[in-house]
């Protein structure tokens, strides 16, 4: 099983990630963040293709092929069901992604988290983001591209706990939490 928690920056997706993977016995956590990251670290700016010197590691034509595959090497190489926080607005990456994991996994199951822009930005500042950076940036990016149908299944987190989220995506997902 891959389980996608989507969402802005701030809306709790590692919150909940770390609640599942408490409550999902032979689950791992997978952040495509690190795929970016290495791919950032390994690419020079003066070899990058055009569309993608955005500064998004998102835009580097590896990033999604290599998501998948490293998700396809995880499952086959440990066996283990996976959870996936990340923050993917752009439609085609997303479609590109998600249909790689339902190759992987036929059992891929994706939530959206959401809120307000006051609620994002007030959880930015609380886990010590600085107003204006990257992640502040990105909320109204992100806000926009999650109007999409295709980013469905929603969960508000608006006034949620954790554990309540963590709750009804299990129960979404058919599995009894431990």
């Amino acid at each position: 099983m891959i389980v996608m928690i989507n969402g802005a920056f701030g809306v709790g997706k590692t919150s909940v990630a770390d609640e599942l993977l408490r409550r999902l016995d032979g689950a791992m956590l997978f952040d495509p963040e690190v795929v970016g990251f290495m791919l950032r670290h390994l690419i020079p700016d003066e070899m990058k293709l055009e569309g993608e010197k955005t500064g998004d590691f998102q835009d580097l034509e590896m990033w999604k092929p290599l998501t998948v595959e490293v998700a396809r090497q995880l499952r086959v190489t440990y066996g283990k069901d996976l959870i996936v926080p990340m923050t993917i607005y752009n439609k085609d990456y997303f479609n590109a992604i998600h249909d790689g994991f339902l190759e992987i996994d036929p059992e891929t199951y994706h939530f959206c988290l959401t809120a307000n822009k006051e609620t994002i930005h007030e959880r930015l500042l609380e886990r010590g983001e600085e107003e204006g950076n990257w992640c502040f940036a990105q909320t109204d990016k992100c806000l926009a591209g999650y109007e999409d149908a295709c980013f469905e299944q929603f969960i508000s987190t608006e006034d949620v706990g954790i554990e309540e989220i963590a709750e009804f995506i299990c129960k979404e997902i058919g599995q009894r939490a431990s």
